[in-house]
């Protein structure tokens, strides 16, 4: 990738031609870089990934790892170009190329130290405003998960610990078991 411009807003189009071996993401035009997953980020990802998938086995839905890339705005800007650690997509026909183009159903973030606050604040705020109907935001170090179901265009929280059984909105029936997600 070139040198970043501070003053440039960039879209998908300008995303697409970055040639570093850096993952990136794109919110409102700005650039983020985005760090490896640790080992507990990648053990958490893939449990619950194999609980989705289990699921959803013959069902119209899918779920998806990262990297996928996300369009939220595609038909507009085309400037938000996210990838959560996992995200699931019932429309089939947002699923193409190297990711969705659309609003997916659900999307779940692990966080990190050192992404924590973009999870928390900016990555919040950019899934309610597109309209994701369920936010996972993944806690490693207190193994807790905050579920955010859009309500009137406003996420209302739910908090989950190590033990729990969590209940899917999105998915009737899906029922996620964080003692298997929070294991070591």
């Amino acid at each position: 990738m070139n040198v970043l411009q501070e003053d440039k807003r960039y879209t998908y189009s300008d995303y697409l031609a970055w040639d570093d071996d850096r993952r990136w993401e794109l919110i409102d035009g700005v650039p983020y870089a985005m760090s490896a997953p640790t080992w507990q980020h990648q053990g958490i990802s893939g449990e619950l990934f194999l609980q989705f998938g289990n699921f959803l086995k013959g069902k119209p839905c899918r779920v998806f790892a990262a990297p996928f890339d996300v369009r939220l705005n595609f038909d507009a800007a085309d400037d938000t170009v996210v990838q959560p650690d996992l995200v699931v997509i019932c429309d089939r026909s947002k699923i193409g190329g190297t990711g969705c183009a659309g609003v997916p159903d659900l999307v779940v973030e692990i966080l990190s130290p050192s992404t924590s606050k973009h999870d928390k604040l900016l990555k919040f705020n950019t899934y309610q405003h597109a309209g994701i109907r369920e936010y996972w935001m993944v806690d490693p170090d207190s193994k807790t998960l905050s579920v955010n179901i859009l309500k009137d265009g406003e996420y209302v929280a739910r908090a989950y610990g190590e033990s729990d059984t969590v209940p899917v909105t999105v998915l009737d029936g899906c029922e996620i078991n964080l003692t298997d997600v929070f294991t070591e």
